[in-house]
């Protein structure tokens, strides 16, 4: 008897929990209400099912309980029961995959107006490309993937050359207008995935997949990767802006073409230098950094660095609230008076002879070594030297005292919330391994034998 009233109250239970809770889909902000229909619709056959199956177990449990004087009885067959049931069960199939099928074919079928946009995933960034004036991609193929070609385009295809290149993780579309998006893979499973959408799909190396939706509300999103693709899965994040025609023309009229990307203006290093004189008063003549100063090691980072972060300080990305020595780089930069001036000073700071920092940090080094290879590895590479390929900076010869100061910073939030910092957020996630000071000190130490 008691058994029976609590399989009663879970079925009660459980249909308020249904009704009553407070996780329920996103809002819609595509036209595939299809999809909800077909959950619902799965929600509502297996719902009866479990109420009606459970309800069942419950009456069974009292209506055959153990009485004094009743004898079981053995009934190996009944004939009428199981077509009852297996009508029953073929109806409920039925209803629950006949509505998906047609929503399945009106998921493979792309309107003919849809617009084609490439969307590429890899560990653990998204990055996008849009048909230039031609209203046509060029051919991309993983295998011609280079430091000045991430994109893997075909130079000598001429439908590419006026293809739009967005080089970070937030695309935008037009309000009312079908998209069909190609999704590529560089290294392993993605998924690009958009919740207010609905519609999602993997991205599979070797391969071109493809969704296709129709954007109804104007807003920003966030897309996410659910297909779980290494250590960095869980912070491979980006974000769609849905804006009216007007807005999207001028945003995208913004972005460089592949021809553009391929054909920079060449750095004048002289100039570079010049400039680097007021650098060396914190930095050393040489780059070499100077830490009671607070100026960090330069030589040895890549160029491409150096330009992001002094373009992070200059629009104010970093140097914000509690990051006081930032707060001074970022009056410093603002001496920088363009993207030109910027880009000499970080190739002058490239020629600089690398020469490790000097060792200021002890630690255990074993210990840095597993807590490095199971979390920092994966982006900044097994000797610590990065790569552009996960934007990660040279960690190993630098100094140590500012990678303990800058893992600090992450931690507090000091560094990396700035919304337009989105290597930063990636780095207030990762540095969560590291639990305290000492094994913070543990990594840089580590890094220090890697010299």
């Amino acid at each position: 008897m008691t058994l029976a009233v609590v399989i009663f109250l879970l079925v009660i239970g459980s249909v308020l929990f249904h009704f009553l809770s407070p996780w329920w889909f996103t809002d819609l902000a595509a036209d595939w209400g299809l999809i909800d229909f077909t959950i619902d619709v799965t929600f509502w056959v297996t719902g009866f099912v479990f109420i009606a199956i459970n309800l069942f177990l419950a009456y069974c449990v009292y209506k055959f309980r153990q009485k004094e004087g009743h004898k079981a009885v053995y009934e190996p067959e009944n004939t009428k029961l199981e077509v009852i049931l297996a009508a029953v069960t073929t109806v409920g199939v039925v209803m629950m995959l006949a509505p998906g099928l047609f929503v399945w074919a009106t998921i493979v079928t792309v309107p003919d107006e849809a617009t084609e946009i490439e969307v590429m995933g890899q560990q653990w960034q998204w990055s996008y490309r849009y048909p230039g004036a031609d209203g046509v991609l060029g051919i991309a193929e993983t295998a011609l993937v280079t430091e000045t070609n991430p994109y893997g385009i075909n130079t000598e295809d001429p439908n590419a050359q006026d293809d739009i290149i967005v080089a970070g993780p937030v695309m935008h579309l037009p309000v009312g207008k079908p998209v069909k998006t190609l999704l590529r893979s560089n290294d392993t499973l993605h998924n690009y995935t958009v919740p207010q959408f609905r519609v999602k799909m993997d991205l599979v190396p070797g391969l071109i997949s493809y969704i296709w939706f129709e954007p109804t509300e104007i807003g920003r999103y966030d897309i996410l990767c659910e297909e779980l693709c290494g250590i960095g899965h869980f912070v491979m994040r980006g974000a769609v802006v849905i804006d009216t025609q007007e807005e999207f023309d001028s945003w995208l009229a913004e972005q460089p073409t592949f021809a553009e990307t391929q054909d920079p203006a060449s750095p004048n290093v002289a100039a570079g230098q010049a400039q680097f004189a007021l650098c060396a008063t914190c930095h050393g003549a040489q780059g070499e950094g100077d830490q009671a100063s607070n100026g960090p090691k330069l030589a040895g980072q890549r160029a491409w660095y150096i330009e992001r972060q002094l373009k992070y300080f200059k629009t104010g990305v970093r140097g914000g609230e509690g990051d006081s020595s930032g707060q001074v780089m970022a009056q410093m930069a603002q001496t920088l008076v363009n993207d030109d001036a910027i880009r000499n000073m970080a190739a002058y700071i490239a020629t600089l002879p690398d020469n490790a920092a000097q060792t200021t940090v002890s630690g255990d080094v074993e210990n840095g070594e597993d807590i490095y290879s199971r979390n920092c590895a994966a982006c900044h590479l097994k000797d610590g030297s990065g790569t552009w390929y996960t934007d990660a900076p040279t960690l190993a010869g630098m100094s140590d005292w500012y990678f303990v100061t800058q893992i600090n910073n992450f931690k507090a939030g000091i560094r990396g919330l700035h919304a337009d910092d989105h290597y930063g957020e990636q780095m207030v996630g990762m540095a969560a391994a590291m639990s305290g000071l000492e094994e913070i000190e543990d990594v840089a130490t580590y890094l220090n034998s890697l010299r």
